[in-house]
């Protein structure tokens, strides 16, 4: 019998046996006791992982690290399943594709918003303060909201604020909405502060608009956070202190939190960058592979020429399976080092995906409070 990422004939025996599902495949006893995905070892140092799905034929979308893999049918039954190899050390996010929509894992108890599942490979390290919310699950959301009618960048936002532990040093967390309303970050922020692994702060939750137009190096976005949304959040009523304004962004919004700290010096001196779009240039999205271009973009190029940064302090991550991106954010990290700043460097076990950044996220912001 060969391992379970061969790919078994639907119906020539057996495959779920393996992963410990018992009864006969399609049966309602079977599905009582569906839980994917279920990973087992492959042998050669990985995983492989069992996703089911009831009814329609379907495919697994992952958020980055693969392409999206189809679903095959079980011997005419309503069961549809797939077998994917994983590496060690996995973390990631997943979607069923069903006939254009997209669902969360309804075998799966941890899940993203209303239509995404989390997965990790055994060997994944924990991510505490994080809790499992499932895709029916609403996530607390802060008191606090700010309507923020922006003149220097057009249009309105809602910016909520939440002062975990009562309050303290800002923490402007962008793509503000994914933090929200996908991965609970006042549940995980609250949870480290209550045990001690962060000093109480206040959380910003700022939203994009358009991530390519404002988190590409674009100064008039900060300006906009400097003149109107600070004192915005300084009149909210919520215990606030901008002295130590923490920065914390992830792709294009990691880009923008350095780029902030290396033209704002009087506004950001602490970052938290989770796999920075260091790729970036003025033209990146004009090129068929926006990652083809001088390694670590126009960032690199800034820092090289850049005076010192003596009082910043930034925290680095990305993933350890982001082959493509790891050379660009390498030489960021480098050199951001060398113009003098303190910098922590870490990778995570992950592809491009939030999953893999809610534990790096908790840990550098406390960091770089210092």
């Amino acid at each position: 019998m060969n391992g379970p990422a061969t790919g078994r004939a639907a119906g020539t025996e057996n495959v779920f046996a393996a992963y410990g599902l018992t009864g006969e495949p399609g049966t309602d006893a079977f599905w009582a006791a569906a839980r994917t995905p279920v990973p087992v070892p492959s042998g050669d140092g990985g995983w492989v992982a069992l996703f089911l799905w009831r009814g329609a034929p379907a495919t697994v979308g992952f958020e980055s690290w693969s392409r999206p893999v189809p679903l095959r049918r079980w011997a005419g039954t309503d069961c549809w399943y797939a077998e994917v190899p994983m590496p060690a050390r996995l973390r990631v996010t997943y979607q069923l594709l069903v006939d254009g929509a997209a669902y969360a894992d309804p075998f799966n108890p941890a899940g993203a918003g209303a239509d995404r599942s989390l997965a990790a490979t055994p060997d994944a390290p924990d991510q505490p303060h994080w809790p499992v919310v499932g895709p029916d699950d609403v996530p607390p959301l802060p008191r606090t909201r700010i309507r923020w009618s922006s003149e220097k960048l057009g249009g309105r936002r809602t910016v909520h604020v939440h002062p975990a532990g009562g309050g303290g040093p800002v923490v402007l967390l962008l793509d503000g909405d994914d933090w929200l309303y996908l991965h609970p970050a006042v549940s995980a922020f609250d949870s480290a502060v209550a045990a001690g692994d962060m000093p109480p702060v206040t959380l910003v939750f700022l939203p994009a608009k358009g991530r390519k137009a404002e988190f590409g190096c674009e100064r008039r976005l900060w300006e906009a956070v400097r003149d109107e949304l600070l004192p915005l959040v300084a009149e909210s009523g919520v215990r606030a202190g901008l002295e130590r304004l923490v920065v914390a962004g992830q792709s294009l919004g990691g880009l923008s939190a350095l780029y902030a700290a290396l033209e704002f010096p009087g506004l950001v001196t602490r970052v938290a960058c989770q796999s920075g779009s260091f790729w970036w240039t003025p033209d990146a999205f004009d090129r068929a592979d926006p990652l083809a271009g001088p390694v670590g973009g126009s960032v690199a190029a800034r820092l090289r020429e850049h005076p010192g940064l003596p009082g910043l302090r930034v925290a680095f991550d990305v993933g350890e399976h982001e082959a493509r991106m790891l050379p660009h954010c390498g030489l960021v990290e480098t050199l951001t080092e060398r113009a003098g700043a303190t910098v922590r460097v870490s990778r995570s076990p992950s592809d491009h995906d939030r999953a893999g950044w809610r534990h790096a996220l908790l840990r550098d912001v406390a960091w770089a409070l210092g």
